[in-house]
């Protein structure tokens, strides 16, 4: 440490009953590790998806959180709200295979996992990849498929491989499942099992825009903005560079308390009165990755109860049944959930 850093002369050192410092001192928020690549290339990310999308700054932090996390996410919105024009876009961003898959009522297991076909001349099958297998799959309207097509996602979306005709074939990394589903339209739809939503890191609410913005987004289309112009968007991150991220994020240091935190907030889900599901430990585990995610993007090497919290609704709200009493009162599960967080002690 340099000497115009220490208080007073050399003299006064020798007679202070401080003790002496012999290695320098990091500032108490400084971070013990080097973030700096991970902040540059997320903020890539925002800048080029704020070229189309105008808000939802929180939408697009949560689904950098679990791009980062290695995690799936459901979308679900009223019809216009840019759910699907926001998960291209984020596709659009990454330079890996991208597929697109529109769910419908008479979609078959084998229109998305592939089927073995027969090959006269060599006197075997083949097995020809459906759509599932790129690294950022987007599944349009996910609810509209029955439940034996919902049932083919469960492996692939759990344990990344396709067992088909006895051999398990794996999909490249990273392997991401972006879903969008509209909440008011019943016709034609069906409800997720709940073994498919718990594979699902977050959910997400997609709201209206603020007033603001919808102006905004009516002078964009009115100078004649318009369309969606996708072309704008570069890719700006590597699957090798997105495996580097990863493995930071999964360096993030956790103190033991934290850790207890969060067990204590998704064990008060099997517990509470106004619940007849509570969440699995699998809500725990992505509860914590999420959080160290959200960690990194936020310029910090270590998670806090406040981490935890922000992500505590998009973890929890699809892993949650609420009892048919508390339905009827008009409860809701973000409201449950945010009780419980509120009941839960935060650690110092």
């Amino acid at each position: 440490m340099e000497d115009n850093f220490l208080p007073g002369s050399q003299e006064t050192l020798a007679t202070s009953p401080t003790p002496s410092i012999d290695a320098p001192v990091e500032p108490a928020f400084a971070p013990r590790t080097d973030l700096a690549q991970l902040t540059a290339r997320t903020e890539a990310v925002r800048q080029q998806i704020g070229q189309v999308i105008v808000g939802q700054q929180d939408l697009l932090e949560l689904l950098l959180t679990a791009l980062l996390a290695d995690g799936h996410v459901l979308l679900e919105g009223v019809p216009g709200v840019a759910k699907t024009l926001t998960a291209k876009l984020l596709a659009r961003t990454l330079d890996v295979p991208f597929s697109r898959i529109q769910f419908t009522p008479d979609l078959m297991p084998a229109d998305v996992l592939g089927t073995s076909v027969f090959r006269p001349a060599q006197g075997d099958f083949e097995f020809r990849p459906g759509p599932i297998f790129a690294s950022v799959v987007l599944i349009d309207e996910i609810n509209r498929a029955p439940a034996k097509t919902q049932s083919a996602l469960f492996e692939v979306m759990e344990e990344r491989t396709v067992t088909q005709d006895g051999t398990a074939h794996r999909m490249d990394s990273p392997f991401v499942v972006l879903a969008t589903q509209n909440p008011v339209e019943q016709e034609g739809t069906y409800r997720l099992p709940e073994a498919q939503l718990d594979r699902f890191l977050f959910k997400l609410n997609v709201g209206y825009p603020t007033l603001a913005e919808e102006i905004q987004i009516l002078q964009g289309h009115h100078s004649g903005f318009g369309g969606t112009p996708l072309e704008k968007v570069q890719a700006v991150l590597t699957a090798q560079d997105l495996a580097a991220l990863r493995q930071q994020v999964g360096q993030q240091r956790v103190e033991a308390n934290v850790l207890e935190y969060i067990a204590k907030i998704v064990g008060q889900t099997r517990a509470h009165k106004a619940l007849y599901l509570g969440a699995s430990p699998r809500a725990s585990i992505a509860l914590l990755n999420g959080a160290k995610a959200l960690a990194a993007l936020r310029g910090r090497d270590f998670v806090t109860p406040e981490d935890v919290q922000f992500l505590a609704a998009p973890v929890l709200r699809h892993r949650i049944m609420l009892t048919p009493e508390r339905e009827m009162e008009g409860g809701t599960a973000d409201d449950v959930v945010k009780q419980i967080v509120q009941s839960v002690e935060v650690p110092r």
